[in-house]
């Protein structure tokens, strides 16, 4: 009986998740499971699409607790915010008397006053980036209802980090904040996550830079891996994909690591993972692009989210970054990046377009100078 009721508590442990570090993160826990658990125990009007029918709530806040009908609509009356009005007055919560007598009142309008002598130099473009994508989906629905987000599914929130570069790490803020639904697959957010090494164009085109090709590097290096609590999730979906995490697995089982697993992103749905929020996990592309992915938050979704299942992964936050522009004119954004040139400024050197062939070629097209000339893209592309 003591085995049963200690394994009764390590399940209810995986599914329900508690602090490891208070603050920080969770344990680990499965995510379906978390799901099932909170469905089970709210009630269908608790998460339901539907306005809820007011009188059926008034007789459940009654039944709650313990009173009467009748004890509820007075207390409805009493409490109600007509009853701080005298009758006669208009209400304007906004403007403040010009010699109030309440003491509430005079700090009030002390501070609207300290308010009116800030000057602001500069708007916070993130933040109202970020509440222009919150207001367009807020509570949009599908036109076909067959795309409607089900009643009770799981909505996840993903933080996704600039790549690691350790030599310069310096950006630690998230790039992207994006939500899944637990009904969808690794792959909807890998296909998800911008990242400008995706539109990288390899190659050195000094010599011929009106041979650039069109294709970029997401076309010719497919491959990818999620990593979450000990599973390599690699992206199989094309043949010329390969197992970006056998090199790491073949390196552990020689250095005395805990044996890993790899599974098919395209074949696991979020609600198949175990994880802990708020926890670092790994995203990896084109061979050794790293990205850290934190699980910020899990919840069923609720009337007011996007019900259109067909935008997610639907962008929350996106890191608005300053664009680089070019170190001859200063107007146009750089397409060119050049190294050992000696008509650049400095090493490396940005150019736009213009000002690249002008400076480096003449009029046949032929090199002025001897350099290596690489395409740019410039971060402030997803902007």
């Amino acid at each position: 009986m003591a085995e049963a009721g200690d394994s009764v508590g390590r399940s209810e442990d995986e599914n329900v998740p508690t602090y490891e570090n208070v603050d920080v993160n969770s344990k680990i826990f499965r995510v379906g499971t978390f799901g099932r658990l909170w469905t089970e125990k709210l009630r269908p009007s608790d998460f339901s699409f539907q306005d809820g029918d007011e009188e059926a709530e008034d007789a459940a806040f009654s039944l709650d607790m313990g009173i009467t009908p009748q004890t509820l609509r007075e207390i409805k009356e009493i409490c109600s915010p007509d009853t701080l009005k005298s009758g006669t007055e208009t209400v304007q919560t906004e403007i403040v008397p010009a010699e109030p007598i309440l003491r509430t009142l005079r700090l009030r309008k002390r501070r609207q006053d300290y308010q009116e002598t800030l000057q602001r130099d500069f708007s916070d473009r993130q933040n109202i980036h970020a509440s222009e994508l919150e207001g367009l989906a807020a509570g949009k629905k599908p036109m076909d209802p067959k795309y409607l987000v089900p009643e009770g599914e799981i909505i996840l929130s993903v933080n996704v980090l600039y790549p690691a570069i350790f030599q310069r790490f310096r950006f630690t803020r998230q790039h992207q904040t994006l939500r899944v639904l637990g009904s969808q697959k690794l792959t909807q957010l890998r296909d998800a996550i911008c990242c400008v090494s995706d539109l990288q164009v390899n190659g050195e085109f000094g010599n011929t830079p009106d041979m650039v090709p069109e294709f970029i590097s997401k076309d010719l290096y497919k491959s990818a891996f999620f990593f979450f609590e000990g599973v390599f999730y690699n992206d199989f979906r094309y043949p010329e994909c390969i197992d970006l995490s056998k090199t790491i697995v073949d390196w552990t089982k020689t250095h005395d690591f805990p044996p890993f697993q790899s599974r098919k992103m395209e074949e696991t749905l979020f609600s198949d993972l175990r994880l802990k929020v708020g926890y670092p996990y790994q995203y990896c592309h084109q061979g050794d692009c790293e990205h850290v992915v934190l699980i910020t938050d899990i919840r069923i979704a609720h009337q007011d989210d996007c019900l259109d299942m067909n935008l997610y992964p639907l962008l929350a936050y996106k890191h608005r970054v300053k664009t680089r522009k070019c170190s001859v004119c200063h107007m146009y954004i750089s397409r060119w990046i050049t190294t050992n040139d000696s008509l650049a400024p400095m090493d490396p050197c940005l150019f736009c377009e213009q000002c690249f062939r002008m400076l480096h070629y003449d009029k046949q097209g032929n090199k002025l100078c001897d350099f290596l000339a690489y395409p740019y893209v410039d971060p402030g592309a997803f902007n």
